[in-house]
């Protein structure tokens, strides 16, 4: 990526606390470069209608541009049809999804669901949740020390009680790449489906869900230079057919009686209201704007900066890293001596510089590392090695303002 790409982000021109601003938290949420904006603007400013219903010309151009953005976040991901795409607020909305709908009616009681410790709360509580409605049995794969996951590990877990295996492509705690094509073809060896978090691998690596082979896959746009409150939940149109909505109300039925009711055909059935659609609008010039870049490009810009990041690390005594020393995904998780991350992150933004502190919506990873929190830096394809050097630096100087104060 060269500075080009820098200059499509307005937000990162700016001055925080007298310091040239370095964004490290895309992980939470990424910034979104001038196309994004511009296509959500243009759409209030020409084309603001609700879709669906209206046969007047604004109607007919939201309802276009809706679509087309359902099309263009199927082909991104490799779906084999554009109604196999449900839209939907974000990652955690569409795991919901699967478990309520999906999970209510294929888990009964002494079923097993998998899963791993180093899942995002949002791929964890819905299934805690599934499991106490249907008297299922939650089991986890084993991580290595390193916080990775193998499928020899899986193996000793899914069996043929094994209904829904549910993991996260990309950890956003520690950046590890989970083998999820090996271990959903070993759920489906046991009759059972996977169900992959996809919200930090869909921004940073080319996804291919038929070639994954996963049952569902959920994203979240704003991870992916998209507006906030947008996403989409992947689902094999078989599986989809089968499945009941949870949502009712208007755009999602088909014939309303007084007593029943049937529903739309996919995807719309899972779309109950007035869906999100300058989201969806922003959410297809972001999948615009990333093609345009190219994935394996974006892959390869932030496999160099994460190792140049974890060469920087390494040279500052005393900051303990979580994860593999190999990283593909930007994303660094550090704690800094006996330096609680708050106060870490804290110094770090009064040099300008915005990580990310906490558990990460991720305690039980946080149990399993024997911590209550990390710091974490996160890069995307905006980010240069002179933003790694800013929070080198920065680290540094916070080592030592610690230092003198005890």
């Amino acid at each position: 990526m060269n500075a080009s790409v820098r200059e499509q982000f307005p937000i990162l021109n700016q001055e925080v606390n007298g310091h040239p601003l370095v964004y490290l938290d895309s992980a939470a949420t990424s910034q979104k470069p001038r196309a994004v904006l511009d296509a959500v603007r243009r759409y209030y400013e020409l084309d603001n209608s609700n879709v669906h219903r209206g046969v007047h010309t604004l109607g007919s151009r939201a309802t276009d541009a809706y679509e087309g953005a359902r099309e263009k976040v199927a082909a991104f991901i490799g779906a084999a049809h554009p109604e196999e795409i449900v839209f939907n607020r974000g990652t955690t909305t569409g795991l919901n999804l699967v478990a309520a709908s999906y999970g209510d009616a294929n888990v009964n009681e002494g079923d097993e669901i998998v899963l791993t410790p180093i899942e995002h709360h949002s791929n964890l509580i819905p299934w805690q949740q599934l499991a106490k409605r249907k008297g299922a049995v939650l089991k986890y794969i084993e991580p290595n020390p390193d916080g990775t996951i193998n499928v020899e590990a899986a193996a000793k877990v899914i069996t043929d009680k094994t209904k829904i295996v549910a993991i996260a492509y990309v950890s956003n705690v520690m950046g590890v790449v989970h083998p999820v094509k090996e271990i959903g073809a070993l759920a489906h060896k046991h009759g059972a489906v996977i169900v992959v978090d996809g919200a930090q691998s869909t921004p940073h690596t080319k996804v291919d869900v038929q070639d994954l082979d996963c049952d569902f896959y959920a994203l979240s746009g704003h991870k992916m230079c998209a507006p906030t409150g947008i996403g989409a939940l992947y689902g094999k149109k078989a599986l989809l057919e089968k499945m009941e909505p949870v949502e009712f109300g208007g755009e999602m039925i088909d014939e309303v009686g007084l007593y029943e009711s049937t529903w739309k055909d996919l995807p719309y059935r899972f779309e109950g209201g007035t869906p999100i659609i300058a989201g969806a609008v922003g959410l297809g010039a972001a999948v615009d704007f990333l093609n345009e870049l190219g994935m394996d490009n974006i892959a390869e810009h932030e496999h160099k900066l994460a190792m140049y990041a974890m060469r920087r690390i390494n040279e500052i005594e005393g900051l303990r890293v979580f994860g593999p020393q190999e990283r593909k995904v930007g994303i660094v998780t550090f704690n800094l001596d006996d330096v609680h991350p708050h106060d870490v992150a804290t110094v770090l933004d009064s040099y300008g510089v915005a990580i990310r502190a906490g558990h990460h919506c991720c305690q039980p990873l946080m149990r399993w590392l024997e911590v209550s929190s990390t710091a974490r830096a996160s890069f995307y394809l905006y980010n240069n090695e002179q933003d790694i050097d800013r929070l080198i630096d920065a680290l540094i100087r916070t080592k030592e303002y610690f230092g003198d104060a005890t």
